[in-house]
């Protein structure tokens, strides 16, 4: 007799951001793969999921794939997940509805979400960062300009592999890597979260904006962010425990922070998110 295998158990928590669909380069099908094998109890779109920045200056591009994004996310709703949007800057508008619930969405500028293991971790897109990390409008317009024309090569490149019958591989992650100005720009943002969520009295950061997946332990603090879906395409997933694990897209595991042990004196907390001021 073949026994049925259960299926597995939804995640406690799941963090996406920097899907900007609606731009050239997103990589909607694989977000739509991804989102479709989902279950979790609650999901957060940590800023820049439709990117109305580009979407107002260039033609937008909007398939097929864009709608199963959609659809997904609808279907996500309908087994239970609680979704929670948390704008960006390239989805800036939709912080005029903070604070208020549309249909199966709670928008949040900001939130604290509460780990199984009673971890209090700062949720925010991150662009708040860049008065401190940036230097002068014009390389910054370069910055973009350059950007975008890698992203192209990226999307030819990953054509012709998947012709090839080659895996994914990020061109623009490979160039950044190598970059030590680029490199120097990541140190600055990911101490600039932390000092964030220091000041906050919580005990890290789950973020996005940078395009640059990591998560990391550093002087008691955790730095998560969960990448991108144009670049890594990747996920930050918390598990049942309040194990925190980064994701790659076909569900490889890159990254791990194991659940902290509990104290007689630590507060019981119910993992319940709360807006941060």
């Amino acid at each position: 007799m073949v026994r049925a295998v259960p299926p597995p158990a939804p995640r406690r928590a799941v963090f996406i951001s920097d899907v900007h669909l609606g731009a050239r380069h997103c990589h909607a099908a694989e977000l739509a793969d991804f989102l479709a094998g989902l279950r979790c109890e609650r999901l957060y779109l940590v800023g820049d999921i439709v990117d109305l920045w580009w979407m107002a200056q260039r033609r937008a591009s909007w398939g097929a794939a864009h709608n199963r994004v959609v659809e997904a996310l609808h279907a996500l709703h309908r087994r239970g997940t609680e979704l929670v949007y948390i704008p960006g800057n390239h989805d800036r508008p939709i912080r005029r509805f903070c604070g208020l619930a549309l249909p199966a969405t709670r928008v949040r500028r900001r939130a604290v979400h509460v780990t199984a293991d009673g971890r209090r971790l700062l949720v925010t897109h991150g662009d708040d960062y860049d008065a401190v990390t940036h230097f002068g409008s014009l390389q910054e317009k370069f910055g973009d300009w350059l950007y975008y024309r890698i992203l192209t090569g990226n999307q030819w490149l990953n054509a012709l592999r998947a012709r090839l019958g080659l895996r994914y591989w990020s061109l623009s992650e490979f160039l950044k890597s190598k970059s030590g100005a680029a490199e120097r720009y990541i140190g600055r943002f990911v101490l600039a979260g932390l000092d964030d969520a220091r000041r906050r009295g919580l005990d890290g950061i789950v973020c996005g904006h940078i395009h640059r997946a990591a998560l990391l332990q550093r002087d008691g603090l955790v730095y998560a962010n969960d990448g991108d879906w144009v670049e890594s395409l990747s996920a930050l997933v918390e598990e049942a425990d309040g194990t925190l694990r980064l994701l790659s897209h076909l569900g490889h595991v890159w990254a791990e922070i194991p659940p902290r042990l509990r104290s007689a004196q630590l507060p019981a907390h119910d993992g319940r998110e709360a807006e941060a001021a």
